[in-house]
Formats: C-alpha cells, sequence, structure tokens
C-alpha cells in the first residue's frame, strides 16, 4: 500500500452503520498462502469514501466487531472465515465469527484451558491454525504454567498435548507470538524472562525466536542443527509477520528506550542485552525502524501489500510503514488511531485483506471503557490498498 499523506483520518463506526469499504474498495485478494473465507459480516448501510477527503488525504473505516473481551492476545482464522481469539488472563480460547447479529459477530466460548496459569504478561497468549486444518483440525497454543511457557497443540474441545517445555517464564517478557511461515514451519517467540543474559545465550530458549515442526521438534535448516533457535538476542517479541515476498517481520517490545520492528534474517542476532535500538557492534542486526518507547511498546504485526502495521501498547496507536522491494522504509512511518481505542495489543490480517486489531485495556495498565476489550476491523481507502 502506497501511503499518499503524513496524516490518516479513521472513519468510526459501529458493525451495521459504517463497515471498512466493500467491494469497491477493499484491500484485494489474499496471499495464496492465506486460510479462510471473509467472515459473514453485515452489508453496510453507509460506504466510507474518500472523495471528499483532502488532496492526498487517506481515511480508513473502522468497525468494531467484538466488544466484552478480556486481554484478547492472539488471534488466528479458520478456514470458515471464523477468528479464534486466545484471552490471556481466563485461558479461554473465543470463536468470533462467521456469523453475526445487530451487536457485531457473535462471539462463543469454545475451550477452557486449565493447563494455564496467568498472571503478569503470562497466560494463554499465541494460536496458530495448522496449514493442514481442514484435514487434521489441529491448533496450536502458547501458554504459561506456574513454572514455564509453553507451546501446546489440540483438536478443539480436546485434551491440549505439550510439543515443547521449559521455555522461560517470569512477571514480564514471555514473548507468546505463534504463527505459520511461508515454508510450512512453525515458528515461536520468546522473552528474556527480565535476564538479558539468555538473550545472548544460544542454549537458551529465552529471548529467542524459535522454529520447528509441528511435533515441536528443531525444523530441517535451522542455523544451528539440532536447535530449535531462529534468531536470537530478543527482549521479548509479540508480534511475528510475513510479507509477500517472504521477508519476515517481528516487533521488539519491553526495551527500556526503543521499541523496534525488526527483519528477521536467519541466524541473526538481534542485540538484546548488548544493545538497545541501533547498534554500532557490526556482528548484531539493527532494527529496520525504531521508536521513543513511550510511542511504541509494539506487539502485533502484520502485512498487507507494501505495508507493515504494527499494534503498541504504549503508545496506544497503529504504525504504518511503507516498504520497498528492497526492504527499506519508504518516507515517514504513520501513525493511526492514536489514543482512540487506548491500548493496542493484537494485529493479524484477515482472509478478506482487511486488518484485526485488538484492544488490551481489562489489564492492570489499562484504562477500560465500558465496551473494553474489543476487536476492531480496518480498511483503507487509499487507491494502491483499494483496488477492488
Amino acid at each position: 500500500m502506497v501511503v499518499r499523506s503524513r496524516r490518516v483520518r479513521a472513519v468510526s463506526g459501529s458493525l451495521g452503520a459504517v463497515l471498512a469499504l466493500t467491494a469497491a474498495c477493499s484491500f484485494g485478494p489474499p496471499d495464496a498462502e492465506q486460510q479462510g473465507t471473509p467472515p459473514n459480516l453485515p452489508k453496510p448501510s453507509v460506504a466510507v469514501s474518500d472523495s471528499g477527503a483532502p488532496e492526498g488525504d487517506q481515511e480508513v473505516a473502522v468497525t468494531v466487531l467484538a466488544t466484552g473481551l478480556e486481554v484478547p492476545w492472539g488471534m488466528a482464522f479458520l478456514p470458515d472465515g471464523a477468528a479464534l481469539v486466545t484471552e490471556r488472563d481466563t485461558g479461554r480460547i473465543l470463536q468470533v465469527g462467521p456469523d453475526s447479529d445487530a451487536k457485531g459477530l457473535t462471539v462463543t466460548e469454545v475451550q477452557r484451558l486449565s493447563e494455564v496459569q496467568a498472571s503478569g504478561d503470562g497466560g494463554l497468549l499465541g494460536i496458530a491454525v495448522s496449514p493442514k486444518y481442514t484435514t487434521d483440525k489441529t491448533i496450536f497454543v502458547y501458554y504459561s504454567t506456574a513454572k514455564d511457557n509453553r507451546i501446546g497443540k489440540l483438536v478443539l474441545k480436546g485434551k491440549l498435548q505439550p510439543i515443547l517445555t521449559g521455555i522461560p517464564r517470569s512477571a514480564d517478557d514471555n514473548g507468546g507470538a505463534l504463527a505459520f511461515g511461508p515454508d510450512g514451519f512453525l515458528y515461536a517467540s520468546t522473552g528474556d524472562a527480565t535476564n538479558g543474559t539468555q538473550a545472548q545465550n544460544p542454549k537458551s530458549l529465552g529471548g529467542k525466536i524459535l522454529r520447528m515442526t509441528t511435533a515441536g521438534k528443531p525444523a530441517p535448516g535451522n542455523p544451528i542443527k539440532d536447535s530449535l533457535v531462529w534468531s536470537l538476542g530478543h527482549r521479548n517479541v509479540q508480534g511475528l509477520a510475513w510479507d509477500k515476498t517472504k521477508r519476515m517481520y517481528a516487533s521488539e517490545n519491553g526495551q527500556p528506550r526503543n521499541g523496534e520492528l525488526n527483519v528477521i534474517v536467519k541466524g541473526k542476532n538481534y542485540g538484546w542485552a548488548k544493545a538497545d535500538g541501533v547498534s554500532t557492534d557490526k556482528t548484531l542486526t539493527s532494527p529496520l525502524f525504531t521508536w521513543p518507547i513511550a510511542d511504541s511498546g509494539c506487539a502485533g504485526v502484520a502485512t498487507v501489500e507494501q505495508t507493515v502495521a504494527t499494534a503498541c501498547l504504549l503508545g496506544k496507536r497503529l504504525w504504518l510503514l511503507n516498504i520497498t522491494d528492497n526492504g527499506t522504509v519508504l518516507g515517514t512511518p504513520q501513525a493511526l488511531l492514536t489514543g482512540e481505542y487506548g491500548r493496542l495489543r493484537g494485529l493479524v490480517a484477515a482472509p478478506d485483506g482487511s486488518l484485526w486489531a485488538s484492544t488490551s485495556n481489562q489489564e492492570d495498565a489499562g484504562d477500560p471503557g465500558p465496551d473494553d476489550d474489543r476487536i476492531i476491523r480496518l480498511v483503507f481507502s487509499d487507491g494502491g490498498a483499494g483496488r477492488s
């Protein structure tokens, strides 16, 4: 998506009133590797248009899809277009959509995982749907116990089976992102569990991005044979995404001075705790972009066409970056929804090309409103992302 202005205007509405631009203005068809079909959203009664916007301005239609959630963390889509959403503190897996009513998409509790022991920023975190879900019906979750963080798999309403245990656990910095890459392997991000020495130790699972098979074993082609580690030197990655070129992006959360967006390359060292932000040490990989921590503290990451977006907790906004074909940032990143929905954590690209974001206001650092926590949907009216 080519952003035409440093200004981004948002137009908000309820699901039955203002809905993100229909076929005349959508993100376009999803990548062939994306799963699912669009949820059964009601037909909008008002279409948002940029025809009356100032020259170069871009409008964004924002729809509240679901309300009344409790710290939603991970989001992943089923083949029928429904989203599976984890709640960090309750240990619940919710299904959002594909059906809807006057209040928004229907929200149904699918399962509550008794194995989850939530405290601090630990609990039920990332979720990923098997690329072979239509045949194996399997999902994967990242979760905390009293002693460690784990990755497990299950068939919904069935027994949770751990496939990887012993990931360092602490009150803060537990990582938790979980996603299947374009190569079909499962990637997971772990926090350094407040101990920076773990992030630099290749034998520790803390402060890493891991790459594994669906059995929790090191994937073929990892930097070190028989090791799960794909990259190291991370403080607390909470978002993973790939663009159409298969370039991998990750947020970096919890550093004292800088929020980071990184391009993740096999075997690279991203600096923590030797560096916070850009480093002059040539053995370390510097971020694609950094922000002051007060403007970032970002978690979820998603990509659409030429744009990488990241959802921020401390910054209470989305950052949008336009990425060139060679992987550099074009122009100045743009802030969206600043302060309008509070703390933003989850961010995923939906099968229909829209973005879904979740708020995180029902936690100690938040200031919840009567509808929190919420899931919102965003569609841009910019011509680059609005092709039918």
